[in-house]
């Protein structure tokens, strides 16, 4: 699927807030089912997602953290981006240029749960040669 002008406004409208399908479609000047339908058929594409984000600074007991990974291996680089992505607390991971091979983005119970991340869940994977952990102490605009 590729999407339309039509879909590109739906999509930056739900990026900007949420909104219902009536109010999307007033402000497009469009039916309500010609939304439903588009928002269905880009989330069946996996264009795009709907759902709720928190403020991580308000959670309590959590911590956000990115991970510098490095692969032993290149040529696994999507796998192992893959296979890091289904893990527990994982929020994403990305295929990045520069000093690391991928950037794993995760959210986890305060220290506790980053040991346990690094020392029990991360390891699962084979072919990581190396990390580097950050914890965010403050974000702004950051949403998990």
């Amino acid at each position: 699927m590729v999407p339309d002008e039509t879909d590109w406004k739906i999509t930056e409208i739900l990026r900007q807030s949420y909104e219902s399908n009536n109010q999307i479609a007033r402000q497009l000047g469009v039916s309500e089912g010609m939304v439903r339908k588009r928002v269905q058929r880009l989330k069946e594409a996996g264009i795009l997602k709907v759902r709720a984000l928190i403020n991580p600074d308000v959670l309590d007991n959590q911590q956000v953290a990115v991970i510098g990974v490095n692969v032993k291996e290149s040529r696994l680089l999507d796998q192992k981006a893959s296979d890091i992505s289904d893990l527990d607390c994982v929020l994403s991971v990305s295929v990045v240029s520069g000093r690391y091979d991928l950037l794993v983005e995760l959210l986890v119970d305060s220290n506790r749960g980053m040991v346990q991340f690094l020392t029990e869940t991360l390891p699962q994977v084979d072919g990581i040669s190396a990390t580097e952990s950050f914890l965010l102490l403050k974000s702004y605009k950051k949403y998990v």
